[in-house]
């Protein structure tokens, strides 16, 4: 009797492990794809967001900016051992957006957001409390954002979500006329 049940208290621990390793280490296509399939399908449906609901948004697409940023603070939060929107060196989203690339100059608006998350085993799981998460469903359903770039690293998940709205056609012309005027806001 013990032996089978230590047999099967292996076989479970190894089942988990599998399931584990497998989702954990999925190919980058197949994390970017089912990302922004879950995302997407949330986006198109709307939802509520607490007690407020969110209605349908435009779809995201991927950024590898913002991957990029994603990754450096995924990998920054694992090697320092803290969990913050706040690097330790004092960095915040837009700072590390910027530095990855993500530029805002030559753009009407600029948005950026940040969901993080710690310890979760599977897209799935991470989106389940991305979603049960006021703030973070907000993020997530947020239409002025149009892009999203994620990663994890050792258990630490991030996803970066950024908006960039360019000039028409027409203020182009006119900012190049000298007839329009850029103001930037700091």
């Amino acid at each position: 009797m013990k032996i089978l049940l230590r047999s099967l208290f292996t076989i479970t621990i190894l089942a988990n492990c599998l399931c584990a390793f497998s989702q954990r280490y999925i190919s980058k296509q197949d994390f970017k794809r089912e990302f922004l399939e879950d995302i997407n399908h949330i986006r198109a449906k709307g939802c509520n967001c607490g007690t407020n609901y969110m209605p349908p948004a435009s779809p995201v697409v991927w950024n590898d900016n913002l991957e990029i940023a994603a990754k450096g603070h995924a990998y920054d939060m694992a090697e320092e051992n803290y969990f913050s929107h706040t690097s330790k060196d004092g960095r915040n989203l837009e700072d590390r957006v910027v530095q990855a690339g993500y530029y805002f100059k030559g753009y009407r608006s600029f948005a950026v957001g940040e969901n993080i998350a710690m310890g979760q085993q599977s897209i799935a799981e991470v989106m389940q409390g991305w979603i049960k998460s006021e703030g973070h469903c907000k993020n997530l359903m947020n239409p002025a954002f149009k892009e999203v770039g994620i990663a994890l690293y050792n258990n630490y998940w991030v996803q970066d979500f950024g908006g960039r709205q360019p000039f028409t056609a027409e203020q182009q012309k006119l900012i190049k006329s000298g007839q329009y005027r850029i103001i930037e806001n700091n």
